[in-house]
């Protein structure tokens, strides 16, 4: 055996690499130094955190978070710097009570790893005594010397990820990072209502909230008194755990997970089974494909929960967790039916739009009597909707010269039979097949290519009689501010008014008449709605909305001559056969297929 082979293939890393590796796991991100410098003023006893940002072109270049809270002496500003030193905990026996937002030792430490950093601090309470300034780059101290200062602590984060260029080009741009430092404040925010804080961008003020000690004023700072005026509060007490706080009543929903921030010993987490169990509470109150705004507080026994399962400390595994899963259910349950929740006509709640894969009848359907059964029959369409339905069937004609030709059809001629439940178009082919069509979703396919046809040139957009004001998040209203450009072209014509308002002044004409906010609004939602499935450009998701949000809707009744336009239409489609998402517009049955179905062969 030769020495090569000899040679030991296991090494001990240098603490540069190590420091490297732990700031990959801890910091993420931007939003990550953010989390964990503010989890620290915290955890210092302060009751006033200021978190400034400044931006340049496309990039976060700076990071500064200022408290109030106990200070440093000289020597534990140093400390604060070593891998792993804490005063959180003291020994292994800790891990199963802890009762901080910072544990591991880690945070200071990885940050100054990766990025240029200077901590100002001085213990709260030392009198006319200098304060102490530690400079590092990439973990190396480049300067500690005394400083005047005010008590508490200031951490400045420069130049982030300087050393690892790898990190840094995965970074997104500069409004979709603000987003997710917006999410995190807000989470810590509405977890410590006892704490003041100031979110700062290129000294514009984002983000506001006082030290009331009041969860109600800090959800009206952070998502207005429309908000507050449709939530009921939530108290429930176990041996073993505390639940207070907000959620909505039913006619305030959304159709995501969003706005349902969740704290768990004051610490803002992500646990699904959590928020699962605040839907379950709803019941049949809510459709399946609506979540409740909800502002939850719950305090449990240290040792049945365990924060310690990944360096960013956001997830959590619970002890006896269908007990707790059961009782946030309950508290949910008691404090809605032990509520008014008839919706005022005066508070103008959200409509609930359904979702376009289930559903609606916005007409009547007509059931004949036959003795004790009521079997659906075709319906009639109402003069209402054949209007609006020919509405939009006119915005798909197709134009001379557009489309293909009828003789390039991948379709035969199909001849429309009936309509059934509003939903689907039954058919014939000239080859004698039987066919079902489904009608939005073909209406969708057709709409989709002719907004996608029309995406080289400008787009067509229609004026709003009236304005409408959408309000949003903080973290929504910087990913809408990206996608402005792309909504533009698509005909959305949109002013930031700042603090997270927009006003809408015209949407694209395939849209047709919009009667209500509440369609702009859905629309919105969809676009800034957190899918990670997605993969595709903007662009193409904005048409993709449109054209299913102009598209003829399920549900709604056709004439029989509005099914065959639609069926004509698509048979100019370029892909007739899927929606934009996929789904089949049309299935066949040969005449040998119903013949096996009533074993006639």
């Amino acid at each position: 055996m030769t020495g090569k082979e000899n040679a030991s293939c296991i090494r001990v890393l240098d603490p540069a690499t190590i420091n490297q590796i732990a700031a990959g796991e801890v910091v993420e991100r931007p939003a990550s130094v953010v989390k964990e410098l503010v989890e620290n003023a915290i955890d210092a006893g302060a009751d006033s955190v200021t978190i400034e940002l400044k931006s340049e072109k496309d990039a976060i270049t700076a990071i500064q978070v200022s408290d109030n809270g106990r200070g440093m002496s000289p020597e534990d500003a140093l400390l604060a710097f070593t891998p792993h030193a804490t005063s959180k905990i003291s020994g292994i026996e800790d891990l199963s009570h802890i009762d901080t937002l910072g544990f591991r030792g880690e945070a200071l430490a990885t940050i100054a790893a990766v990025s240029l950093v200077t901590l100002t601090t001085k213990p709260a309470g030392s009198g006319p005594v200098p304060g102490t300034r530690v400079i590092l780059r990439g973990g190396t101290i480049i300067e500690n010397m005394g400083c005047g200062c005010p008590d508490g602590t200031r951490v400045m984060v420069e130049d982030l990820f300087f050393n690892t260029p790898a990190r840094k080009k995965f970074q997104k741009s500069r409004n979709t990072e603000l987003a997710h430092i917006h999410d995190i404040c807000e989470g810590i925010c509405l977890s410590h209502p006892d704490i003041a804080f100031h979110l700062v961008h290129n000294g514009n003020e984002y983000l506001t909230t006082e030290c009331t000690g009041r969860q109600i004023d800090t959800i009206a700072r952070l998502f207005g008194s429309s908000t507050v005026a449709e939530l009921i509060p939530v108290a429930h007490t176990l041996p073993y755990l505390t639940i207070t706080g907000y959620i909505s009543r039913p006619s305030l929903s959304r159709k995501d997970r969003a706005r349902m921030p969740v704290s768990v010993n004051k610490r803002y987490v992500t646990s699904g089974v959590i928020t699962d169990a605040v839907k379950a509470g709803y019941g049949t109150l809510l459709p399946k494909d609506r979540f409740p705004v909800a502002f939850l507080s719950i305090t449990i026994d240290t040792t049945l929960v365990d924060v310690n399962v990944h360096p960013t400390k956001k997830q959590i595994r619970l002890s006896r967790e269908k007990e707790i899963a059961s009782a946030i259910q309950a508290a949910v349950r008691d404090a809605l039916f032990t509520s008014d929740l008839i919706p005022s006509a005066a508070r103008q709640p959200e409509p609930i739009v359904p979702n376009t894969e289930e559903p609606m009848r916005s007409e009547p359907v007509i059931y004949p009597h036959y003795g004790k059964t009521t079997p659906p029959v075709v319906a009639e369409s109402t003069h209402a909707g054949t209007t609006s339905t020919d509405k939009r069937l006119r915005q798909t004609e197709l134009t001379a010269g557009s489309g293909t030709t009828p003789g390039a059809s991948l379709l035969p001629p199909i001849g429309v039979i009936g309509e059934f439940g509003g939903i689907y178009i039954l058919a014939q082919s000239e080859n004698g097949e039987f066919l079902i069509i489904d009608q939005h979703a073909a209406h969708e396919r057709i709409l989709y290519e002719q907004v996608s046809e029309r995406a080289a040139g400008p787009s067509s957009a229609q004026e709003l009689i009236s304005p409408v004001v959408l309000h949003r998040t903080q973290k929504d209203a910087a990913m809408i501010r990206e996608l402005l450009p792309a909504l533009a072209a698509e005909g959305f014509v949109m002013e930031d008014f700042g603090s997270g308002a927009f006003i809408v002044r015209a949407v694209p004409v395939v849209l047709g008449r919009i009667e209500d906010s509440a369609t702009i609004d859905e629309i919105i939602s969809d676009l800034v709605s957190n899918d990670a499935a997605q993969r595709v450009s903007n662009r193409e998701r904005i048409t993709r909305i449109v054209a299913c949000r102009g598209a003829v809707k399920a549900g709604t009744t056709c004439t029989r001559e509005q099914c065959q336009r639609i069926v004509d239409q698509l048979r100019q489609a370029k892909n007739p056969f899927t929606c934009p998402h996929g789904r089949p517009t049309i299935i066949r049955f040969t005449r040998n297929d119903l013949d096996a179905m009533f074993q006639r062969v």
